[in-house]
């Protein structure tokens, strides 16, 4: 008896591993997140001699941080949204970190220790106009201060201590653009502009607001760009022909104004002047081509050049050092190195630094510098520089070294693509694991610890640690699994990294020369990356590539970059630009001899390239002309177009296809309007058509790549949830065939309206949208089936091979459709959704929800079964119906990001590993996430956590335990036998 109760105990222990769940130690093996803030905007230094030295940043991802000066880690951090723009940042009190958002409309101040919002106050207005944020720079922590904001039109005075208005100036009914705010004692003075020549400035009472004198000017000609302060009453200010410097005079009340030639300063002024934003006091730096010319102002009112600096890439703010003395930097490339120099504004002849550093140079040129000064153990003043680069990212600066970088450019990821990493050759071991008998025995005994739940805190520490080490997933080769990739994406910045999918790192990195701004391309804009060549395992000597799309300009009629780009080494192979314009890019299912992918790019002209030029993919193409087809949104319009190739273009160019229509939907805009179309992926794998129903019922779903979701709301229910009432909103969705233009299927939901997100995989679609008669956002899923194969039911029919599961597939053969659809209600936001995807698609499907929370949640495709019922039979159970509710259920443990939050989340994306079980899933926004997820468990493989160590403790305890049972029945049966 004993021994069978030992037995069952081991038993019991070896069969704990088969439970699913992500224990303390495994946070990290199969998932990284990294953390990322975006293109800085604005930047403030606090470095007290008490407290940890930080500086504050604002980015161009609407994220306000404080980072650790010493490391660049982040204290804290708020992403405030897409539509909470920050327009301003500085320190009040010398404790709280005051930003103004959403054009001048929110104030909010932030503890600086750690982060907490101590007030926000709401600052009406009704007209949009420049934002300005006024601290005055002797706010003392015992002093209440005003805070002047003008935002929507109005100037506000806000007490700095608990936000409240004190009082507020209302200039919507003047027509002026406020550029300045002035504020002395007494007395603050609002300057700007009518028009563009008309110059006022307004004196109001700086205790409450009182209008004293308004006083005017009117300029001899127009004015360009921004009003920069140069002193306390002096402004500057370009004239529209950019060649007069305009400088206003503010002495006593009146206005005064004179003009200087540029080219009085510069004799080489041909090319566009631009006054730079930097604040110099009783100076300022004009841009004039390449150069930079630093302009002071003497007490005479002339301005005179102090200094020209050649190929200037950024000039700071000034930064008071002591009382009497203020210092700024400007930097100039050259000799490949990065040159800073720091200056006394009174004092021009010294330098108060000057070093040279080397930056890498796919971090592009510097955009910005911010500097921060430290006082040295000889006395002297040290400095420091923050610079912000081409590419986004952030660099701390100080005594000639690079003290840190961050990747920031990650956090606008505007494109994703994977590709496999190079295959182990035989004989090379790319990681070895040397470790001695000790360290195994160790190693083992903690595993073992674990297992039995008998570890302590730095025994679990000591686990992770070693299984991170002997892990193989950061191996720079493949693995037979296809869990080791490489993602890789494209920023915004047009710069393209390759991240490795075992532990995140950065494997290499370019700043596209294509996308970088230059005088042939001014404002670049990467649009996507595309997969270019996938040798297989014939022409595993060539390596893979990726294509990346962008064009010169943000508007359609802007000339095509293209970039081509070896996976493996990040080295551009190939570029073209200025060819052509891109609307559309459709990969197609063809590829070359050298497994290169063919891509066709539309232009706004309507005509359709070819890419790659080369007459082998002509041929293959011209072989599938009659094949290819492709459809295109026109939201504005409320059109959706069915296109195909025609004939080769009337000019020279033999790569050029004409296009033509093939048929056209037309929405009614008085009652429709398009705001979501979503179509299934290209490489989606469906692994059998035929669908098993309830009492063995076969039907067969109506897979297609060609079908479209397109969904529709009313005109007035277009704008945010509760614009609308339930009477004037409801949302049309469509299913539609691109092929033909038929629509396969169509509903509407009354009463309903967006924002609609929507994911499209196999036969059927799910999509997220608001009910405005129940308050509630709803999930709907609509599953579509071929009724021309409904005969096949028929197993004789499989017999004599009379069915017609081979007959060929044709958009054109008008389809034999039904239809099952059910709706659910769901407790989140969405800002996404995706469809997990596997290698031979035998696994279930997850749809994977990117909450407003910013976290990614799993719902197994089950619950989106149209098929539910509330009291299903006994065969429905048996074929895995779940019973129907109202709503669908929020599991905590199916959020795949756990506890984390990937900030701004934008999109998800799922890529199939070789193991069937496995599907990748990559989220980005301001955040990256990574992980691995098993929809249907890992059937075809044992987990990370599985204990090898206590499965061979329990098969030696099992052989004892036979060997001690035989020995004790050999004994009995002798006892027996002397009886």
């Amino acid at each position: 008896m004993a021994i069978r109760v030992f037995l069952i105990s081991l038993l019991f222990l070896s069969f704990t591993n088969l439970i699913s769940a992500l224990y303390e130690d495994q946070v990290g093996l199969m998932d990284w997140h990294q953390q990322y803030i975006g293109k800085v905007k604005h930047a403030v230094f606090h470095t007290q001699k008490t407290g940890r030295k930080r500086v504050l940043v604002s980015t161009e991802e609407n994220v306000v941080a404080s980072l650790d000066l010493r490391r660049g880690e982040i204290f804290w951090r708020h992403v405030l949204g897409t539509n909470d723009v920050v327009d301003g940042l500085d320190i009040a009190l010398g404790k709280y970190v005051i930003t103004l958002s959403s054009d001048g409309s929110i104030l909010r101040a932030w503890n600086l220790p750690d982060g907490q919002m101590v007030w926000e106050s709401s600052l009406q207005g009704s007209k949009a106009s420049k934002s300005i944020l006024n601290i005055p720079k002797n706010l003392k922590a015992d002093k209440d201060d005003l805070i002047l904001v003008f935002g929507k039109g109005c100037l506000h005075a806000v007490s700095s201590i608990d936000g409240e208005v004190l009082w507020r100036h209302d200039f919507v009914g003047e027509s002026i653009q406020v550029s300045h705010i002035i504020h002395s004692a007494d007395v603050i003075l609002v300057a700007g502009f009518v028009g563009s020549s008309e110059f006022y400035v307004y004196e109001l009472n700086a205790k409450n607001g009182e209008l004293l004198k308004n006083s005017h000017v009117a300029l001899p000609y127009g004015t360009f760009g921004e009003l920069l302060s140069v002193s306390s009453d002096v402004l500057v200010v370009l004239d529209d022909t950019r060649s007069n410097i305009v400088t206003i005079n503010l002495k006593n009340g009146e206005i005064s104004y004179n003009q200087k030639y540029i080219i009085d300063l510069i004799k080489d002024s041909s090319g566009q002047a631009v006054i730079l934003p930097s604040r110099l006091p009783g100076m300022f730096a004009l841009k004039v081509n390449s150069h930079v010319l630093i302009v002071k102002l003497t007490n005479e009112g002339e301005l005179v050049v102090v200094d020209k600096i050649n190929n200037a890439a950024a000039v700071s703010d000034a930064l008071s050092i002591s009382e009497d003395q203020q210092a700024f930097a400007f930097v100039h490339h050259g000799d490949n190195k990065i040159h800073i120099s720091v200056k006394d504004v009174n004092d021009w002849n010294g330098d108060l630094l000057k070093e040279s550093i080397v930056i890498d140079h796919q971090r592009g040129n510097i955009d910005k510098i911010f500097i921060n000064n430290y006082v040295r153990t000889d006395r002297s003043h040290g400095f420091r520089a923050l610079m912000v680069m081409e590419d986004h990212s952030l660099v701390l600066v100080q005594q000639g070294e690079i003290v840190w970088s961050r990747e920031d450019g990650l956090a606008s990821v505007v494109g994703v693509t994977t590709s496999e990493l190079p295959v182990e050759k035989e004989g090379v071991s790319v990681a070895k694991v040397e470790q001695n008998l000790f360290e195994w025995l160790k190693g083992h005994v903690l595993k073992l610890k674990g297992t039995l739940m008998i570890a302590s805190p730095d025994d679990v520490a000591a686990i992770q640690a070693m299984r991170l080490r002997s892990s193989e997933k950061s191996k720079m080769t493949r693995d037979h699994n296809g869990f080791r990739k490489m993602l890789i994406v494209l920023t915004r910045a047009g710069k393209v990294f390759a991240l490795h999918t075992g532990d995140g790192r950065v494997i290499w990195s370019i700043l596209l020369r294509t996308l970088r701004k230059s005088e042939v391309c001014e404002h670049p804009v990467g649009l996507n990356i595309y997969q270019w060549q996938v040798p297989h395992h014939h022409a595993l000597d060539e390596n893979p590539s990726v294509l990346v799309v962008g064009r010169c300009g943000p508007s359609l009629a802007a000339p095509a970059v293209l970039s081509f780009i070896d996976a493996y080494t990040g080295v551009e192979v190939n570029s073209l630009s200025h060819a052509h314009t891109v609307s559309q890019v459709i990969p197609l299912p063809y590829t070359d001899s050298t497994e290169q992918r063919l891509h066709l790019i539309i232009d706004v002209n309507q005509h359709a390239y070819l890419y790659p030029r080369t007459p082998e993919a002509l041929d293959i193409l011209k072989r599938e002309f009659s094949n290819v087809y492709w459809y295109s949104v026109e939201s504005d319009n409320g059109v959706i177009r069915g296109h195909a190739l025609k004939s080769n273009c009337k000019a020279v160019d033999e790569y050029c296809f004409d296009m033509r229509d093939l048929w056209s939907i037309v929405f009614p805009s008085e009652s429709e309007k398009i705001i979501a179309t979503v179509a299934r992926k290209s490489n989606e794998v469906v692994h059998t058509q035929a669908k098993v129903m309830t009492d063995y019922d076969v039907t067969y779903k109506y897979i297609s790549k060609n079908l479209l979701f397109v969904a529709n709301v009313a005109p007035k229910a277009n704008g945010e949830v509760g614009t609308a009432t339930p009477e004037e909103a409801w949302l049309v969705i469509y299913i539609i065939d691109t092929v033909t233009g038929r629509i396969l299927h169509r509903m509407t939901h009354h009463g309903c309206q967006g924002p609609v997100h929507a994911v499209f995989s196999e036969n059927w679609v799910v999509y997220h949208y608001f009910n405005l008669r129940a308050h509630r956002y709803e999930l709907s899923v609509v599953e579509v089936y071929d009724q021309s194969r409904a005969d096949n039911k028929d197993v004789w029919k499989f017999v004599l091979g009379m069915h017609n599961l081979t007959s060929p597939f044709s958009s054109y053969s008008r389809p034999e459709v039904t239809t099952k659809s059910q709706s659910y209600f769901f407790t989140h936001s969405v800002k996404t959704l995706e469809v997990t995807s596997t290698a031979k698609g035998i696994t279930s499907k997850q749809v994977l929800i990117g909450t407003i929370g910013d976290q990614v949640l799993a719902l197994d495709k089950r619950f989106l079964d149209p098929r539910r019922t509330l009291n299903p039979s006994q065969a429905e159970k048996e074929d895995g119906i779940i019973p129907l509710t109202d709503s669908l259920p929020i599991i905590s443990q199916s959020y795949i990001t756990h506890s984390l939050k990937v900030e701004g989340l934008r999109g998800i994306v799922t890529v199939p590993a070789k193991l069937e079980s496995t599907s990748l899933v990559f989220a980005y926004g301001v955040d990256l996430f990574f992980t691995q997820i098993a929809p249907s468990r890992t059937y075809d493989s044992l987990t990370e956590d599985f204990s090898y160590a206590l499965l061979l403790l329990t098969i030696v305890a099992l052989i004892a335990a036979i060997f001690v049972t035989w020995v004790l029945s050999e004994r009995k049966d002798l006892q027996e036998k002397w009886r």
